[in-house]
């Protein structure tokens, strides 16, 4: 009898694993990774749109402390382009993996940590400022995860189906949203009225210790990405990852960064808390059933995260660029049914306005993991995409719920926000047509040189 063959450890040129079983592995554990992580960011913003006005900012009045309310979930945005250039840094020096632990259990504490905050009137001015602390650490953990979670999903994956393991860590956002929106929605039902401002709302923060457990163990048993693996073999890694990324690809950074400011606005709109706190405000125009509200939310995510996936299907088919154009003109579409469906009041229209709006989230979104893959030389690959997704999320969704808020207030309709989320949807597909698509391009060190060519439409290079 002879002995069986070697399995090999990895295919790097294509960017595939030996077998299947790994490649579900690597899926499944970017998926559940990113759900915790996002589900730990997203609870931050529905509280704030909930609760967190209230408990913490009461004494600057209703409106203004709703304000400020939202300002902590922009704030953290600031603050994810730290977390980008550290993971970059490392991530290109030491490898996606242990990137991915760090963002993990950083996020995991901060977000335990705020379930047990006192609130301002038991500590007072401290409440605030300990409650943006631990948005900040959000905000770093954030800037960092997202790079890592798709680079160990898009090089895992084999050369044709990149785009549809590239939405595994992309599904984990609308599945965040899901959860989170679903455990404060089931919280109304336990601690209906003034037990939600309490101690309901404290329960679905806490519940982000297990989860981190879960998502550490199944995070610990992926193998390192196949691509870092070999350039490490080679000891290709770079000294100054960032610094060379900004001297030969900041205009790719900045287009980049534009095409996911563009989904991004128009995603905070949930996300961030801003329709939750505008229909359930009860002060405000609507002053809807806070459960009825967030089961609404909830439902809406399922549909992202199908879109999503459909989207990552669809674009190893028809490639990163048309699915994007598609998804650009979907979301002018659902940007202009949104609010004129809010504004009935009713929740299965305030569904049907969401729903139809993550048709254009999803299809903008979910090809995002492999068409930012394909744009970066291997060497900078985790801080091109770590960086330029920290860059598009501030010039997008920061303070896209503040934004809105102040043109309610200055306008005295939604009409003015509608507006902004078509331009910004506008400037997404703007820069979508700057870029060439580059499905199936090899992501491995031995093309640096075809990867380093610059795919901007503008440029003179490549």
């Amino acid at each position: 009898m002879t002995d069986a063959p070697q399995r090999p450890s990895s295919l790097t040129e294509t960017g595939t694993i030996s077998t299947p079983t790994d490649r579900r592995r690597v899926a499944f554990a970017t998926v559940v990774g990113t759900t915790v992580e996002w589900y730990d960011f997203f609870l931050y913003a529905s509280a704030a749109g909930l609760v967190f006005g209230q408990l913490f900012f009461a004494p600057a009045g209703t409106q203004f402390g709703q304000v400020l309310a939202f300002v902590t979930v922009g704030i953290s945005f600031l603050f994810r382009p730290l977390g980008a250039f550290l993971a970059g840094h490392l991530g290109d020096k030491y490898g996606r993996r242990v990137v991915l632990m760090l963002t993990l259990i950083l996020m995991g504490v901060a977000t335990t940590l705020v379930g047990l905050l006192p609130t301002f009137d038991a500590i007072g001015v401290a409440a605030p400022i300990l409650l943006i602390f631990l948005r900040i650490l959000q905000g770093v953990s954030a800037g960092g995860e997202w790079g890592g979670a798709v680079l160990m999903a898009v090089e895992h994956a084999p050369r044709s189906r990149r785009g549809l393991f590239g939405a595994a860590p992309q599904i984990g956002v609308p599945l965040g949203l899901l959860l989170a929106s679903g455990v404060l929605a089931v919280m109304t039902l336990v601690a209906p009225g003034d037990a939600f401002l309490q101690w309901g709302w404290r329960i679905p923060f806490l519940l982000s210790i297990v989860l981190i457990v879960i998502g550490y163990y199944v995070r610990r048993r992926v193998e390192e990405s196949p691509v870092f693996e070999e350039i490490a073999a080679r000891k290709g890694q770079s000294s100054a990852p960032i610094s060379q990324l900004f001297r030969r690809h900041t205009p790719l950074v900045i287009v980049a960064a534009l095409i996911f400011a563009g989904s991004n606005a128009v995603g905070y709109m949930t996300t961030g808390g801003y329709v939750q706190n505008y229909a359930t405000n009860p002060e405000g125009p609507l002053a809807m059933d806070r459960g009825a509200v967030l089961w609404a939310v909830t439902a809406s995510a399922v549909t992202w995260l199908v879109f999503t996936a459909l989207s990552g299907y669809l674009a190893d088919r028809w490639g990163r660029r048309t699915t994007y154009i598609v998804g650009w003109i979907a979301q002018l579409i659902g940007v202009a049914a949104l609010f004129p469906l809010v504004n009935t009041g009713e929740p299965a229209l305030l569904f049907v306005g969401l729903a139809v709006l993550t048709i254009g989230i999803g299809f903008t979104y979910g090809p995002q993991a492999a068409l930012y893959a394909e744009l970066f030389p291997a060497s900078i690959r985790f801080s091109g995409v770590s960086i330029s997704y920290a860059l598009g999320a501030i010039l997008g969704g920061a303070f896209a719920p503040t934004i809105a808020s102040a043109l309610v207030a200055a306008t005295g309709g939604t009409t003015a926000v509608t507006v902004y989320l078509g331009v910004m949807t506008l400037v997404g597909l703007g820069a979508t047509l700057l870029i060439r698509d580059r499905s199936g391009i090899p992501l491995g060190p031995d093309s640096e040189e075809l990867q380093a060519a610059s795919p901007l439409r503008i440029s003179r290079r490549g």
